[in-house]
């Protein structure tokens, strides 16, 4: 399996959340912070097709997720 990438920052809720959930499940993920990366807050907005919502998870199958919940994470994963 390829890398996860989840664009997100240190203030949301949703993204401390799925990083727990990456954590404690053992899955390897790269986190990129789109609070201090202008770039990186950019392409967030356009894998996420516009939206502004945090966190976007890109799935190593090129899957997007949009604040997925923990039930998403672990479907996406089965996949």
């Amino acid at each position: 399996m390829g890398d996860i990438v989840m664009y997100g920052a240190d203030w949301c809720g949703d993204c401390r959340r799925a990083k727990v959930w990456f954590r404690e499940n053992g899955v390897a993920f790269t986190e990129v912070d789109v609070e201090q990366d202008e770039a990186a807050r950019e392409r967030a907005i356009e894998i996420a097709g516009g939206r502004k919502n945090i966190p976007v998870v890109v799935m190593p199958d090129g899957a997007v997720l949009i604040e997925p919940t923990n039930a998403e994470l672990a479907a996406a994963l089965k996949g």
